[in-house]
Parts: structure tokens; C-alpha cells; sequence
């Protein structure tokens, strides 16, 4: 049997798994089960399958590419993610689930108006789509290459499918299925990068001394960058800006919130916050020690290695380097990757339209009809942003997702922050205007100053963003409220 028929039996067999679960964990599945998963998960599942759901597709195929652009200097921004971690289970999950909120930016309609909730559940939904079809396009590309070309299926039609078949495991248990599905992908993923990391040392005749020896001797293996502050990669730019990422991208993102709210208390979802925290830089060393180990075995067998990063691990495999074993491993871990990331977006997205957007708790008769067209809606735009995402990128993925959440997610950091930290009531007419007008701001500024002054921005750019949008709001507020300030 060919190795692309091995390889499609792989998916079958996965996605099996995935509607054996469903149909286990979605019967009943109401709209408390679909949005809320009754309060009843257990908090180390979730922070089991949030390592799944944070690592995707992306970190699977960018992050041991990375090193060759970067060397390992990606775990100053991992340290930094964990005080991010802390920050969020301490200081952001306790205003969450004192207001016992199904979506976290119900917290702005109590502080700062309705406007400003729809204004951040409006920016999370284009962050959240822009992020989520970057990873899924990486994703299908690579599948398309081992998989689906070979079958005569166009590129279009396998991003389709794929989202049909999410479509199919979430649309009745929603968030309760994510719990358990989310389980089983990060599970897959894990044991996928180990064995791999296991079989190419294997094929480079290391053993466990050697392998140390062999990374950290590696130019690669480079962690800290202390000097050339104007450049990107610098620690101090590198650590604040993991802390302030992870607090945007996790804190203030529906998605990966979504998953601890469900947890039966707030104890339980710190608990489950810091335990997955704590694994996220030793999981991301793995993947950069595979990438460094990727690059030597190139260099040792003297094979060219694509100019873009995101090609290096794919096309060792696909060129058949490692052999039939890492080929149908990768299969599996990167289908577990495209649906522990896509499954748990489109279930956020549906979330946030229907109860932010389209408040649909005043439809009471017709709120679980809504709630299926709105899910099926978000799957549609879905294959659209990822069609556009593959056609208009031209950078690493990785790169790319973290630069627009520069962008998109600032304004949400100064929404956040301004409604804890101030006392001051924005005029609420203005909200819209100053979340558009910061991210604008940042643009011209990351054009501008490197000409004038040889500072180059790096993701740093989204503290900016966010200080704008609170100074702005702070411009433009009221010295007293005139109602109740609830933090």
C-alpha cells in the first residue's frame, strides 16, 4: 500500500476518534452545553488540551523551522508567557468568574457601555479569523502535499472538507466536546514530537548525551540576545512582549478563555491556567530542539533546504529522509494540530456572534436555531479566509500571526486595561473611532521610525497599541461616571 494511502487512512482513522468522542460528550447539547459545558469540566483536562489548542498547526511546522531565522531566541518571548500566564489567572479570571460571564466582553458592557463590547467582540472576531486561517492555510497546504494532491483533490475543496468535518464533531457539543477532543489532539501531538525527535536522532546516531552535545553546541542554540536593542530580538523586547502577548492572545481572547470558563470554579481554572502555563516554554523547547536537529541533519547529508522556514520540516518528510514511520506521524500530528485550533475558533466565533453581536438570549424560542446558522455561517467565512490567507502571505506563519495580533488585539488590551485600571467613564460614542484610529497610528509609526531613527518595531508593537487606545480613551472620558463604576 502507497504511503499517500497510509496516510489517508491515518486522517480517517483520527477524525473516527474525533465523532467518537462527539457523540459521547455532545448528547443534549443545548446551548448551555454548546457556549458554557454546564461549569462541570475537570480543570487538568482543560489545561491539558489548551497545550493542543495554543501550539496548533503553526508551532508543529514553524517553530523547528524558526530556528534557522532566529535561532532559539523564540523561548525569551516562552519566559515571558508565563508571568503572562500568571497575570491572567490572577488578576483577569477573577473579574471573569465573579461576574460568572459566558463571553469575556459582557466585562466591557458592564464598564464602559455596550459599544465598547461590540467593539471588542467585533476586533476579537477579525483577530481571531486573521489568526486562525493562517494556521488552518499552513495546515491544508501541507496536508494537500501528502495527501489530498495526490488524490487529484484541488487546494479549495480540501480546505472544505476539512472544515466540514470540524463542522461535524462541534456542532452539538460544542465547548463540552472541545474539552475532551482537545484531550486527545494535544496527546497525539506530544507523542508525535517525541517519537519524531527519537527516530531522527536515531538516524543521526545520538544517543541522549549526544543529542545535548549536539544542540547546544549548535550556533542555533542561541537563547538570549542582549545587545543590539534596535533590533527584534532582543530580550528585554522579546520577554515584555511574550508577557503582554499572552495576556491579548489568551486573557482577552473568547477562544482560549472560553475553555476555562467552563471550569466548575475559579480555584479550579487557576489551577488549570499556571499547569498549562508552566508547560508551554518546555514543550516549545522541544519543537526548537527538532529544528536545530532538522538543520544539522541537512547540513550532514548536504540537502538544500527551502528558503522559507515553514518548507524545512514538511519537505525532509515529504522527500522521504526519515521513512514511512515519520511520514505517517507527521500526518497525524499536523491533523491534530489543524483540528485542536480550527475546532475550538470556530466555536469562540459562534459564541461571541451570537451572544455579543447578536445577542440572541432575546430570542428565547428561536436561540438554538440561531446558534446552528451562525456556526455553519463562520465555517463559510472561514474557508474564505483561509483561501485569501494562501494567496496574499508571503512570510513565515508564525511571524504573521504574531504581527497582526499587534494590530488587532491592541485596541482590546486598551479596553481591558482602561476598564480596570481607570476610574474614568470614555464617552461611549467615541469608543469605535479610537480603537480604529490606534492600530492605524501604529502602522504609520512602524513605517516611520525605522527610516528616521533604525529602530525596527517587533511584536513590542502591540504594548504601543494598547497605550494608544488607552490614552485615547482617557482623553475622551467623562472625569466622573455617571453610573456605577464594577470592576
Amino acid at each position: 500500500m502507497s504511503l499517500h494511502w497510509l496516510s489517508l487512512i491515518t486522517i480517517i482513522t483520527y477524525f473516527g476518534l474525533l465523532l467518537l468522542v462527539s457523540w459521547l460528550t455532545g448528547r443534549g447539547g443545548s446551548n448551555d452545553v454548546f457556549f458554557r459545558a454546564g461549569h462541570k469540566s475537570p480543570w487538568y483536562l482543560v489545561a491539558f488540551g489548551m497545550i493542543g489548542a495554543s501550539i496548533s498547526g503553526v508551532s508543529f511546522v514553524s517553530v523547528p523551522g524558526y530556528v534557522g531565522l532566529t535561532q532559539m531566541t523564540y523561548l525569551q518571548m516562552c519566559l515571558g508567557f508565563f508571568l503572562g500566564y500568571v497575570v491572567v489567572a490572577y488578576v483577569l479570571l477573577p473579574v471573569y468568574y465573579r461576574r460568572g460571564l459566558t463571553t469575556i466582553y459582557s466585562y466591557l458592557a458592564d464598564r464602559l457601555g455596550q459599544r465598547s463590547r461590540k467593539t471588542g467582540a467585533a476586533f476579537f472576531v477579525l483577530s481571531k479569523l486573521a489568526r486562525a486561517s493562517a494556521s488552518f492555510c499552513l495546515v491544508c497546504m501541507i496536508l494537500q502535499q501528502f495527501v489530498f494532491g495526490f488524490l487529484g483533490v484541488p487546494f479549495w475543496l480540501t480546505v472544505v472538507l476539512l472544515l466540514l468535518l470540524v463542522w461535524l464533531y462541534t456542532r452539538r457539543g460544542g465547548i463540552r466536546t472541545l474539552v475532551y477532543t482537545d484531550t486527545l489532539q494535544t496527546l497525539c501531538m506530544l507523542a508525535t514530537l517525541v517519537a519524531v525527535i527519537c527516530i531522527v536522532a536515531h538516524d543521526m546516531h545520538l544517543d541522549l548525551p549526544g543529542l545535548w552535545q549536539t544542540v547546544s553546541q549548535d550556533p542555533r542554540s542561541k537563547i538570549f540576545e542582549w545587545g543590539n536593542w534596535q533590533g527584534k530580538q532582543t530580550f528585554w523586547k522579546q520577554f515584555l512582549s511574550g508577557i503582554f502577548i499572552v495576556i491579548v492572545m489568551t486573557g482577552l481572547d473568547q477562544d482560549m478563555m472560553q475553555k476555562n470558563l467552563t471550569c466548575r470554579d475559579l480555584r479550579s481554572a487557576q489551577k488549570d491556567m499556571c499547569s498549562y502555563g508552566a508547560c508551554f516554554a518546555p514543550v516549545n523547547l522541544l519543537f526548537l530542539v527538532l529544528g536545530i536537529l532538522l538543520y544539522q541533519f541537512a547540513a550532514s547529508k548536504g540537502i538544500l533546504l527551502p528558503a522559507k522556514t515553514d518548507e524545512v520540516f514538511p519537505s525532509l518528510v515529504s522527500d522521504g529522509y526519515f521513512g514511512y514511520g515519520v511520514t505517517l506521524l507527521f500526518v497525524l500530528g499536523i491533523t491534530a494540530a489543524a483540528f485542536s485550533s480550527v475546532d475550538s475558533a470556530l466555536t469562540a466565533l459562534t459564541t461571541t456572534l451570537c451572544i455579543d453581536i447578536l445577542d440572541i438570549d432575546r430570542y428565547q424560542n428561536r436561540a438554538e436555531q440561531m446558534r446552528k446558522r451562525v456556526h455553519i455561517a463562520v465555517v463559510a467565512v472561514f474557508v474564505v479566509a483561509t483561501l485569501l490567507f494562501r494567496r496574499f502571505n508571503g512570510t513565515s506563519v508564525l511571524d504573521a500571526i504574531y504581527v497582526m495580533a499587534s494590530y488587532t488585539y491592541g485596541p482590546l488590551l486598551g479596553l481591558f486595561a482602561f476598564g480596570l485600571i481607570s476610574k474614568r467613564q470614555p464617552q461611549e460614542r467615541w469608543i469605535p473611532a479610537v480603537c480604529i484610529a490606534s492600530p492605524l497610528i501604529c502602522y504609520a509609526l512602524s513605517i516611520t521610525v525605522p527610516r528616521w531613527t533604525g529602530y525596527t518595531f517587533g511584536y513590542e508593537l502591540l504594548i504601543l497599541n494598547g497605550l494608544l487606545t488607552y490614552i485615547g480613551l482617557l482623553t475622551l472620558s467623562l472625569k466622573y461616571s455617571k453610573r456605577k463604576i464594577a470592576h
